[in-house]
């Protein structure tokens, strides 16, 4: 059993200097680790869970796909990338594979997800025949704040209606030509 905790320290501070500035992992706690395969937004990326046992590595990790950043896969596609990373597992039983599993992921990512289309209807979700109307609460622009000097200087270039007096923008046309 000390073993077991002693592979899991181990990996735990391999994963995380490897994987120290990289954005798609996270560890949750020290034996649960997820990693974002694919760009986030994209229809083909999906979050892949792992989480050690008390007797891992000697036994398999759970994979688990089940996640809310998941929700836009169908079940089916669930299955089948858990099923191939679970097999994956089964050629690592007894040494560290948390970090071999992820980027099996990452390598076979088009693989797995060949069956995902961008307009997927998801049949799980209860569909509901009323529509609810919404109503958009209008945003208010903020007015820019002038000082008292501002506020002078473009008193001072207007007239009383807040318009410039004419020919205010005219060219002086000796000076031009002396020039």
């Amino acid at each position: 059993m000390s073993n077991c905790k002693d592979d899991q320290e181990e990996e735990k501070e391999v994963l995380l200097s490897i994987y120290e500035a990289d954005e798609c992992f996270k560890q949750l706690d020290d034996q649960t680790y997820q990693y974002r395969i694919g760009d986030a937004g994209h229809f083909k990326s999906f979050l892949l869970e792992i989480k050690w046992g008390d007797t891992y590595p000697e036994e398999l990790p759970t994979i688990s796909l089940e996640l809310f950043f998941n929700k836009h896969i169908p079940s089916d596609i669930k299955s089948s990338i858990s099923s191939k990373v679970t097999a994956e597992a089964d050629q690592w039983l007894g040494s560290a594979m948390t970090y071999t599993l992820f980027e099996f992921a990452k390598e076979n990512a088009d693989e797995l997800m060949v069956d995902q289309t961008e307009n997927v209807i998801i049949q799980e979700a209860p569909v509901e025949d009323k529509v609810e109307h919404v109503q958009v609460a209008k945003i208010k622009e903020k007015k820019v704040q002038l000082t008292k000097a501002q506020k002078r200087r473009i008193a001072d270039r207007t007239d009383f209606k807040g318009e410039r007096p004419r020919g205010w923008d005219w060219v002086d046309i000796i000076k031009v030509c002396e020039l």
